[in-house]
């Protein structure tokens, strides 16, 4: 394919500046997943296409693969900007979060058309998220949607079940990411599972069940959101051997 030009929608996940005009962008395009690529000369005041390429951006692209492993944006138009996101630290550090959590979990350039609509009905849902956790690293949108990342990674969190031997009736106490899922009593000490509260698990339930737009309508305890959180970092630190920047900055 290289020296060929093609079309895609791409949602900007961070840009990076490039010598003195240029910047590197990391996209998640719909035709082919993780791209790395540079927008030249459009740090420049006259870029016909500079602000079109924010982080968090969604616009449509025409990208020319060469021989090098960037490939170069020839076109921009936005098809949603996300300005509101942007512009607001908190949802803006919710973003990011969010896009961090897309470039660890998705990074080869293969296409998934499932986990490019649910980045781009995150975004279109941070616009007008309500600010309804202290810190935006609880926020209960955000945790939804790596919850739901790591379910379309391969990763599901089963928390309905005992996840190491089965029960079903069993209380469920902890979370054991060598088991992959929410764990009893018995088998949380076999496992050295996290000890997570039985709203934690709940919740975490409830955010994997219900739609992105239901997530900040749940009701969430703090002590829920934390849980949520804890299980999302063990989870990213065991089957990715990763940890997110963005959710310790």
């Amino acid at each position: 394919m290289a020296g060929r030009a093609y079309s895609t929608e791409a949602v900007v996940l961070r840009s990076i500046r490039l010598g003195e005009a240029d910047r590197v962008l990391h996209l998640y395009t719909e035709a082919h997943g993780r791209v790395g690529a540079v927008a030249k000369g459009v740090r420049k005041t006259k870029s016909r296409f500079g602000a079109r390429l924010e982080p968090l951006s969604h616009v449509e692209l025409v990208l020319h693969r060469g021989r090098g492993e960037l490939q170069t944006v020839t076109a921009a138009q936005l098809v949603r900007s996300h300005r509101e996101a942007r512009e607001d630290y908190y949802r803006f550090s919710v973003g990011m979060i969010a896009a961090e959590a897309m470039l660890r979990l998705f990074s080869e350039e293969e296409a998934n058309a499932r986990a490019f609509t649910a980045l781009t009905r995150f975004l279109d849902l941070l616009d007008n998220a309500p600010h309804v956790a202290e810190r935006p690293t609880l926020d209960p949108l955000g945790l939804a949607f790596q919850l739901k990342l790591l379910w379309l990674a391969g990763y599901l969190p089963h928390v309905s079940a005992c996840a190491e031997c089965g029960a079903e009736q069993e209380p469920l106490v902890g979370y054991s990411t060598r088991a992959g899922g929410a764990v009893c009593a018995r088998c949380a000490a076999a496992t050295e599972a996290l000890a997570l509260a039985s709203d934690g698990i709940a919740g975490i339930e409830a955010l994997l069940a219900r739609p992105l737009a239901d997530a900040s309508k749940i009701g969430l305890s703090e002590r829920a959101r934390r849980d949520a959180l804890r299980v999302i970092a063990a989870s990213y630190e065991y089957h990715g051997g990763f940890r997110l920047r963005t959710l310790s900055a």
